[in-house]
Formats: C-alpha cells, sequence, structure tokens
C-alpha cells in the first residue's frame, strides 16, 4: 500500500477518500531510467514501494477502459514544479542559518559576522563550501599559473634562439654577397622580404644587440 509521492515537494499522501491514485515505477529498464530521469532528483533509485502519485501524469496518459485507473504502457509523469521545491529547500537552509546563529554569543561583533556569512551563503550559493575546498583549488591554480609561466619562458627562449639564427644567416648572406663570393640579389631569393630588404649595417647592429640581451625573468 503506497503511503506517499516519491515527486520531490510533492506532499501527497495516499487517502482512499481522495480520488488520487498511486503507480509504481514501470519494471522496463528503459522506461524506469527516462521516469527517474524527468524527476530530477540527485542519486535517486526507487525501489519495490516507490510510487508517483496521478498528480504527476496528463489525462492522455490513464486507461479509463476499466474499474481502476490505470497507465498506459508509454505513459511517462511530466507534470512537476520544481519551483516549489527550490522555494522550499531555500527556507529549509534560511531556517538552518537562523538556527546557527542563535546558538552563538550575540556580541557585536559576531553578530556582523554571522550577518555577513548568511548574505554570503545566500547570495553566492556557487562559491566553495568550506575554507579547505578554496585552499585546495588556490594550490591548484597556483600550480597551473607556475606551468604556464614556464612554458611562456620555454617558447621565450626558443624564440630567441631563432631570432639569432636568422641575424646570422642574413649577416653571412650580405657579407658573402658583399664580397662578391654570392652574386647580387641572392638575399633577396633566399631570405624573406622584410630581412632582405635591410642593409647589412642593422643586421650588425641586431646582432650585437642579441647578444647582450638577457632573458628577463618571470
Amino acid at each position: 500500500m503506497p503511503t506517499n509521492c516519491a515527486a520531490a515537494g510533492c506532499a501527497t499522501t495516499y487517502n482512499k477518500h481522495i480520488n488520487i491514485s498511486f503507480h509504481r515505477f514501470p519494471l522496463d529498464p528503459k522506461r524506469r531510467k527516462e521516469w527517474v530521469r524527468l524527476l530530477r532528483r540527485k542519486n535517486f533509485v526507487p525501489g519495490k514501494h516507490t510510487f508517483l502519485c496521478s498528480k504527476h501524469f496528463e489525462a492522455s496518459c490513464f486507461d479509463l477502459t476499466g474499474q481502476t485507473r490505470r497507465l498506459k504502457m508509454d505513459a511517462v509523469p511530466t507534470i512537476f514544479d520544481f519551483c516549489t521545491h527550490l522555494k522550499s529547500m531555500k527556507l529549509k537552509s534560511r531556517n538552518l542559518l537562523k538556527k546557527n546563529n542563535n546558538c552563538t554569543p550575540t556580541g557585536p561583533s559576531n553578530l556582523k559576522s554571522n550577518i555577513s556569512s548568511q548574505q554570503v551563503l545566500l547570495e553566492h550559493s556557487y562559491a566553495f563550501r568550506n575554507p579547505m575546498e578554496a585552499k585546495k583549488r588556490i594550490i591548484k591554480l597556483e600550480k597551473e599559473i607556475a606551468s604556464l609561466r614556464k612554458k611562456m619562458k620555454t617558447c621565450l627562449q626558443k624564440e630567441r634562439r631563432a631570432t639569432r639564427r636568422w641575424i646570422k644567416a642574413t649577416c653571412l648572406v650580405k657579407n658573402l654577397e658583399a664580397n662578391n663570393i654570392l652574386p647580387k640579389g641572392t638575399s633577396e631569393h633566399i631570405l624573406p622580404t622584410a630581412l632582405s630588404s635591410l642593409p647589412l649595417e642593422d643586421f650588425k647592429i641586431l646582432e650585437l644587440d642579441q647578444q647582450d640581451k638577457t632573458l628577463p625573468i618571470l
């Protein structure tokens, strides 16, 4: 015999004098899983004596051809008042906070601390549950930042080495052109346009500048 409804926020209980029927969860695994999904209850596992009342089914879900009201084979619960359930949970949370506040000393500093803590819990429900969880998150983020800094430093070092190689190669080619070892215009064919258009003296200055530079510490 059913005693109450398993839907969140539903206070309907069995009463033979009220025209409300109760229905077990289907035995078919697929239909049973669909009912549980629509119920939106975290970690909910229906048992042998778990019921839903007829309030959560549309009129088209019922077979009224017999003496008793039965659900059709493809019936699924679709009528739920989740907003009422959430309001009830929020009210319970507020009552718990009030109860905790009544158990603590009512000095000015404690009263101010309790009010601010209550506001944080009610207005910022997404915040960390406890200081240890926040500390773990901070440590994890610090490790990620350190890893990113290390990668960035490696990339800067690679970029600097590549720049030095380009400058040395460009100086070599232009020196060979200046000494008539390579034909004039060779640099225009084998070097990028941005490098081939600069005079040799500029590259000598760049090479000296690269040798004097030190990588900044991050």
